[in-house]
């Protein structure tokens, strides 16, 4: 389906409403909107395989970009506007741009990147760039378009970028689909429409980045089946609690920061909004602490469904409240492609044994742009149809999938694989810490050594004591040669908005 579709039957209704401010998108304006954006783009040159740019903050014209590329055969790339201006201009290089569209909320960044890249469409809404003569307003160039649908709609596809935690962003560029925008065939709305029970009476709660994949391609996916999207313009507990008792939301998604976050608010901010709406609360990006989850379902009820999934749509598993309770910790059993765990040679291992984590599929989804090496690389040694995105885990007897981290961020202390997943883990509850991340660092001895890289919350005094205290808790909970042997204190973690750390930015402070 398509938001045409409902544009026709229910025109007044909300595609997106912001949580903050309460600017209402109905179905009809997403449907002129993106149409005549679709007919701008045309009669500028752009055909059937080109790419648009977008950067910007969370507002609804996301949704106009998106639709016009999607009803046009393009490539929507959504850069991440906390990106610097040299990072930004890579992005948009590196993807082909043929147009660029920028927002007026992300001014600063918008002009310094004019300078970087030569597009030969480029607009601005919102307001003005100052400092930036390139872009056109949005609105006086559409102003005259017709908002006829165009007579040609192929389907489009996003083009987006990795989140960069190890390495440069990568651009995961998709097959395009090859047929027209409102014929069936969409993966995400057969897949997870059923899965959760999306339809029209859905209104599904976005609290995260609409440049990141799963905000983006899940919005889109309620739109087309006709629920209205509420999106927070930047992710607040005590706000996403309130927005899901006054817009009576039924589906949301969220990432375990932002669960952490929530945990953390007083119990009487907690238990002061009525959260019964709630059918589906939606979870994954990143590795999820058993402890938070838990807690998270006695809050919620049973309510919690998690998929692990990546950018380069390689596979993805499922799990609900009621399967996760049997197995803690499980990211659930496959529900696309075929689960194949492996050693460093490329030799499949049993239930239990820790290998990298590959997805099979019939043919190879996705190629890395511009770029073989990590296309290659990401491919089983022997098959080509075998990919990974670097994740270590395991398989218990039932098919059920665990996972221990990521392989880059492995530490090996002494010719033992230490996973720094499981001590971030058992920190996260900490009443003293706001944020932790792990990390290895050299050591002359042993390789390598576990070190904890602490954010404390707000007023707690950090020292040696709190590092004894720390260390000590960790050593209550997992086996002690996997605790840290140090930890520092900051004011500040890299992580995306998605709530991902970046671990080489920690690395390079330390390596």
């Amino acid at each position: 389906m398509f938001p045409g579709t409902h544009a026709a039957t229910t025109p007044d209704k909300p595609a997106v409403i912001m949580g903050g401010s309460g600017e209402t998108l109905t179905f009809r304006e997403l449907e002129e909107g993106s149409a005549r954006l679709a007919n701008y783009f045309r009669a500028a040159g752009l055909r059937e395989g080109d790419v648009v740019a977008l950067v910007s903050d969370n507002t609804p014209r996301v949704y106009e970009v998106y639709w016009a590329a999607q009803r046009s055969g393009l490539y929507v790339t959504a850069v991440n506007h906390h990106l610097s201006a040299p990072e930004t201009a890579y992005i948009v290089r590196d993807c082909g741009a043929k147009a660029l569209v920028v927002s007026a909320g992300v001014a600063g960044l918008a002009a310094a990147v004019e300078e970087h890249v030569e597009v030969p469409v480029r607009l601005a809404f919102g307001g003005e760039i100052p400092g930036a003569a390139g872009y056109a307003d949005y609105d006086s160039e559409l102003a005259g378009v017709s908002a006829e649908p165009p007579a040609e709609q192929p389907r489009g596809a996003d083009m987006l970028y990795s989140s960069g935690t190890t390495g440069r962003p990568k651009g995961i560029k998709p097959a395009l689909p090859g047929r027209r925008v409102d014929e069936p065939g969409d993966t995400y709305q057969a897949l997870f429409g059923p899965m959760y029970g999306f339809d029209t009476d859905t209104v599904y709660l976005s609290p995260a980045p609409l440049y990141h994949a799963a905000p983006l391609r899940f919005s889109a996916t309620v739109q087309a089946l006709g629920g209205t999207v509420v999106v927070m313009e930047r992710f607040d507990p005590e706000q996403a609690l309130r927005l899901i008792e006054r817009h009576s939301v039924t589906h949301s998604q969220w990432v375990p920061t932002m669960f952490v976050r929530m945990l953390k608010l007083s119990e009487k901010v907690r238990s002061a909004h009525d959260l019964s709406s709630l059918r589906v609360a939606i979870h994954a990006a990143a590795p999820c602490p058993v402890e938070v989850k838990q807690a998270m379902i006695d809050w919620w009820g049973p309510v919690l469904h998690e998929y692990y999934a990546a950018t380069e749509a390689i596979g993805i598993t499922f799990i609900d409240s009621a399967q996760w309770l049997d197995r803690p910790g499980s990211v659930g059993r496959a529900g696309l492609g075929t689960i194949r765990v492996c050693d460093d040679e490329g030799t499949e291992l049993g239930a239990g044994e820790v290998g990298t984590v590959y997805f099979e599929r019939e043919t190879r989804p996705f190629e890395y742009h511009n770029d073989p090496g990590r296309t290659l690389a990401a491919q089983h040694p022997d098959r080509e149809n075998w990919t990974t995105t670097g994740d270590l885990g395991f398989l218990d007897d039932d098919g059920f999938l665990f996972l221990t981290d990521r392989k880059a961020f492995t530490i090996i202390s002494g010719g033992v694989n230490i996973y720094p997943q499981e001590v971030e883990d058992a920190l996260a509850l900490h009443p003293k810490v706001l944020d932790v991340a792990v990390i290895g660092v050299p050591d002359e001895e042993m390789g390598e050594q576990v070190k904890a890289v602490v954010q404390a919350m707000d007023g707690i005094a950090t020292g040696p004591e709190l590092e004894r205290e720390l260390i000590e808790f960790v050593r209550g909970r997992i086996a002690h040669y996997k605790a840290p042997a140090s930890v520092d204190f900051t004011d500040f973690l890299p992580r995306t908005p998605t709530g991902k750390l970046v671990k080489r930015e920690l690395r390079d402070r330390y390596v």
